[in-house]
């Protein structure tokens, strides 16, 4: 059967095409995210591979020009090989000298693919992908630009020695902490934003993220939050270090057992670093968990160099891996 590739303008112009010609990416997505452009591959009237492409506004690699794919999604590899090769030509005549994928726009937002599975099932909020995916982008030119894992501690009973000897260095450096106050939840969540932005501004491929996406990406998950598992750090008033857990919903819904937390972020201020804050707020978030019930944390989607993962180190075990592909375009 004929293949077509068709150029998607605008979320509107998605909406006109109709679900019925396969998995379209949700019209939300393509307007919230706003890609530079959209394009699909039709089997006849069929979707067979679908994705997005950024130039404008992408994170900055080693002074290389990036192009970004997102939004990607194969039925079988002919058509995701075509959409691929199309991908990467059109990012080309856009002035990119690199192409990295998959990654819907920046890292704020979904990425990379999951590469080593293990046995642990999905949990709350974790990116899925079939398997012959990453296959799919190595047969297209793409070789692994950065890894990720996640972590399971199966037992939060066994407490650390270490978070006394913390406490007491940041009770001296005048640090205080406290939960979320869901009472002031838009201004807790700003001031979490601007702290965002400080702590992760030399993470690999940052880019800053405007306050109303970020602010709309936790409204989303607000109904499954409990405040004791997000500790805040300050000093004078100010956040210094946040950490944000969140019970496995995922778990809870499929097996019953609402005993797992997951410790989807922990930032520390640049002006702070080196005290121990983020171990301290590990340590400290796991003994609470363990005291209100739950059995067991997973350290979320961690970069394999960053310092979460150090942290991580202390209590928990790689339970899956990930990869971020990149493909040179000159």
């Amino acid at each position: 059967m004929a293949t077509r590739l068709m150029k998607i303008s605008n979320a509107a112009e998605l909406m006109r095409i109709g679900a019925a010609r396969g998995t379209l990416v949700s019209a939300e997505k393509l307007r919230d995210e706003a890609p530079d452009a959209h394009w699909m591959l039709l089997e006849g009237d069929t979707l067979v591979a679908r994705c997005s492409l950024w130039w404008r506004g992408v994170p900055i690699l080693q002074r290389q020009r990036l192009g970004v794919i997102g939004h990607f999604a194969a039925e079988h590899s002919e058509p995701a090989l075509r959409l691929l090769k199309h991908s990467a030509t059109q990012l080309a005549e856009n002035a990119c000298s690199i192409a990295v994928g998959p990654m819907d726009g920046n890292t704020w937002r979904r990425y990379r693919f999951i590469t080593e599975r293990g046995n642990e099932p999905l949990f709350f909020l974790e990116p899925d992908n079939p398997d012959e995916w990453p296959r799919l982008f190595v047969e297209g030119g793409f070789s692994p630009l950065a890894t990720y894992t996640s972590a399971l501690n199966p037992d939060l009973s066994r407490g650390s020695t270490r978070g006394t000897v913390i406490s007491n260095k940041m009770s001296q450096a005048g640090i205080s902490f406290r939960h979320l106050d869901v009472t002031q939840m838009e201004d807790e969540l700003r001031r979490i934003y601007r702290l965002s932005l400080l702590a992760f501004r030399n993470n690999f491929l940052y880019t800053p993220l405007d306050e109303s996406e970020f602010l709309e990406q936790y409204r989303k998950i607000l109904a499954h939050v409990r405040s004791e598992l997000i500790l805040i750090a300050e000093r004078d008033g100010e956040p210094v270090a946040f950490l944000f857990a969140i019970p496995d919903v995922l778990r809870a819904n499929r097996e019953g057992r609402n005993d797992t937390i997951i410790i989807k972020t922990v930032a520390v201020s640049p002006d702070y670093a080196g005290l121990g804050l983020g171990s301290y707020l590990v340590e400290h978030t796991q003994q609470l968990a363990y005291e209100l019930g739950f059995q067991r944390a997973i350290h979320a989607l961690m970069h394999e160099s960053n310092r979460s993962r150090k942290i991580s180190d202390h209590t928990a075990t790689t339970m899956r891996r990930y990869t971020l592909y990149s493909m040179p375009l000159v």
